[in-house]
């Protein structure tokens, strides 16, 4: 499979690093830091792991298809985390995770 092939993916997989990042980020901002915990910590996971898919399947390793699968798994944890919260940041982000865990999903089968 080329990177051609991967496109989709790796488009949906820098988007939702950028979201996470940016959720993480306002999560930080937000007056009960601590009730934002585990967002930011999924915010952070999912942010590198999604960059990493990203590479991977960039340089069509061989590893990549495994690796979207791990993806798209800690793609829906934190898209349900995010969920739970009512801030835009949060919601976008839920979006954003639950796109690139759809194309993660079909890149690893």
């Amino acid at each position: 499979m080329t990177n051609s092939m991967y496109q989709s993916c790796i488009q949906a997989c820098w988007a939702c690093a950028q979201a996470c990042e940016m959720c993480a980020s306002a999560c930080l901002r937000e007056e009960d830091v601590k009730a934002m915990a585990r967002c930011i910590e999924l915010d952070r996971d999912c942010a590198d792991i999604c960059s990493l898919a990203a590479v991977l399947m960039s340089r069509d390793s061989e590893l990549a298809k495994e690796f979207c699968a791990l993806c798209a798994k800690v793609c829906r944890a934190c898209a349900e985390e995010c969920g739970k919260h009512q801030m835009d940041h949060c919601q976008e982000c839920a979006e954003a995770c639950k796109k690139c865990a759809e194309e993660c999903e079909r890149m690893a089968a």
